[in-house]
């Protein structure tokens, strides 16, 4: 029984029940862990190949309904007892290979277009299904070593013969048609679609429909149009039916994809399985006849006056759907046959050609460069805006711009710049001229270059540029209070108040970081290491200290902010700024005055009559006698 579905399978019969009946064979051929593909019974969708007769979307298709191969994947089902042994059995090794640069193309468009649209979820082997589909994966790969097919790969002239009508848009530059367009290429576009959607992928400056890494990307972009999430069933068929709109087109290659999705294998370039049944070459064999494939009302015949024959019903049921006719009554040879009435003959329906609509391509989807417009250098000093904000174009591949583009800004680096409203990010969407201009950009107090990069969103196109933030400068320092040498004993502070302005090219100069630095003399470059000094954080001892210029352009040591310490001698203030400026203050520190110890007072001979402690003896004259 196997051996004859698949048989029958290959072809052409695709209507819904039997597409269905080959998805549950194909899973049931598989290893024992392998299940059924899931159905995502949201919104109402159903699992492949189930009948869903929905009209395909009235929108344009990427091939103008060009035919494709029918044929669906093999069947490894072993035989039921009591079928028929002689019939082949198919067991598919050969057809789950894919050639090796076809397969690297599918997979290397699926990385891109998920670096680009994540949100999308393209996986490879729908490219896969649709490449098997519309060219037997590019002829079984018969492709040279940049990818490109070694022939041309064309559809029939599409001039409404059971195709969609379309006159020629390239002037045969695709096709070499110059009357009617043509399918073109292993992934089938016909070029007024790769007009739109032409890629190219493998950077040869070409977009080449034949080449089959242009060709896969440009199928993967066209798949993720109009914000489709190819994860979701409902989005999925969209997306099929959006490539050729046809429910057996969309059977046929959601089969190849869920066969390709249970496991491939690559074979050598040019080795691949070529198809043989397609939908516009039925009628060879028993294959059903030749109609135009989506007529939407059949034409009825005109009756014959001829006497009917005998006809034996055709005990086999259709294989395109469409019930077995009704013999005609057979006549009593003994009678003389009437001739039936003519019956006046039907017009054929023209099916109304539903109108194309292209579906919109991402802007980022057609950013070939994104270019740095020359806006000079990017600097400004620390604590100012810069004058100029960075600026980028986004154009297509022939340098035209590219309107409503998503372009991020980005800060990147050590520096405390940042863009209007204190962020370090912010996007932007680019103009009617293709021009996108970052928001305002701020310096910060740290100086030092950094650097500034767009994107693409979505994608990884960049442009950088290098920003410098450099400190504001004074060319000029000038002392207010006089020349005079500021003077303290150790172990005091100076109680001098000292007042120095700082000016640029004459104007004063607001913000510049002014360094003060103590020293021994005027020719010392390195910091003392005694003397006087700032009054640090927590007691700490500096001798050298930065100042920031007041909006007036000065700075102010008030009485007591700069001590004298305990080494007298004459010591230099050192102050320097940004741009030149500097000046040097003279600090005089004294040794105190020592203070006079007090005298002790010698003492001195008593003149009163008081005793003394040993008085003299005196002698005196005796009286005479």
């Amino acid at each position: 029984m196997a051996a004859q579905l698949g048989r029958r399978l290959r072809k052409g019969a695709t209507s819904g029940a039997v597409v269905a009946a080959a998805v549950a064979a194909l899973a049931a051929s598989q290893a024992p862990e392998m299940i059924p593909p899931p159905t995502d019974n949201a919104g109402g969708d159903r699992a492949i190949g189930t009948g869903d007769a929905t009209t395909p979307p009235s929108d344009g298709s990427a091939t103008g309904d060009s035919p494709y191969f029918t044929e669906l994947p093999p069947l490894n089902t072993p035989n039921k007892p009591g079928a028929p042994t002689h019939l082949p059995v198919i067991t598919g090794p050969a057809e789950a290979g894919i050639p090796a640069s076809v397969l690297a193309a599918y997979k290397r468009a699926e990385a891109s277009v998920r670096s680009t649209d994540p949100g999308c979820n393209l996986p490879w082997q729908l490219l896969a299904g649709i490449g098997k589909v519309e060219s037997g994966q590019a002829r079984g790969g018969g492709v040279d070593a940049n990818g490109r097919t070694l022939s041309p790969i064309l559809g029939p002239a599409l001039n409404g013969v059971g195709f969609a009508n379309i006159s020629d848009t390239d002037g045969g530059a695709y096709d070499g048609d110059k009357i009617h367009d043509r399918a073109v290429g292993p992934m089938q576009f016909i070029p007024s679609t790769w007009a739109t959607w032409g890629q190219d992928a493998n950077g040869d400056g070409k977009k080449d429909p034949n080449n089959i890494y242009d060709a896969a990307q440009a199928a993967g972009l066209y798949l993720c149009a109009n914000d489709r999430n190819l994860a979701l069933k409902a989005d999925l068929d969209r997306a099929v039916l959006s490539y050729n709109r046809s429910t057996e087109y969309l059977n046929t290659v959601l089969s190849w994809f869920e066969y390709y999705k249970r496991g491939t294998h690559q074979v050598p370039d040019g080795t691949g399985v070529l198809p043989v049944d397609r939908s516009d070459d039925r009628g060879r064999g028993n294959r059903p006849a030749s109609t135009p494939p989506y007529s939407p009302l059949p034409t009825t015949p005109a009756p014959t006056t001829s006497a009917p024959k005998p006809v034996t019903p055709d005990p086999k049921p259709s294989e395109t759907g469409v019930p077995p006719k009704t013999p005609p009554a057979t006549t009593d040879p003994g009678k003389t046959p009437t001739t039936p009435p003519t019956k006046p003959t039907v017009p054929p329906t023209k099916p109304t050609v539903p109108p194309t609509t292209n579906p919109t391509v991402p802007p980022a989807a057609r950013v070939a460069r994104l270019t740095t417009v020359a806006t000079g250098a990017l600097t400004a000093t620390t604590g100012n805006a810069f004058g100029k904000a960075p600026t980028v174009a986004a154009l297509d591949a022939s340098g035209a711009p590219v309107t409503g583009v998503s372009i991020k800004f980005e800060i990147v680096g050590s520096t405390d710049a940042r863009f209007a409203g204190a962020r370090t990010t912010a996007t932007v969407t680019t103009g009617s001229s293709g021009l996108a201009a970052s928001p305002a950009l701020q310096a910060g107090q740290k100086v030092g270059p950094f650097t500034v990069r767009a994107t693409v969103v979505n994608r990884t196109l960049a442009a950088e540029f290098t920003a410098t933030v450099t400190a504001r400068q004074a060319d000029t320092l000038t002392r207010l209070d006089g020349d005079a040498a500021l003077a303290a004993t150790t172990g005091t502070g100076f109680t001098q108040q000292l007042r120095v302005k700082a000016t640029d090219k004459g104007a004063l100069a607001p913000g510049v970081l002014v360094t003060g630095v103590v020293v021994t003399s005027k020719t010392a470059t390195d910091a003392s290491a005694e003397g006087p000094y700032f009054k640090g954080e927590a007691g700490a001892t500096a001798r050298t200290k930065v100042f920031t210029t007041d909006a007036d352009g000065l700075i102010t040591l008030a009485p007591g902010d700069l001590l004298a310490g305990d080494k007298a001698g004459t010591f230099f203030l050192k102050l320097t700024a940004p741009g030149g400026g500097s000046t040097f203050v003279e600090l005089t520190v004294a040794a105190p005055e020592p203070t006079p110890e007090p005298s002790t007072p010698e003492p001195t001979p008593s003149t009163s009559d008081a005793p003394t402690d040993s008085p003299e003896a005196t002698s005196s004259p005796s009286p005479s006698a």
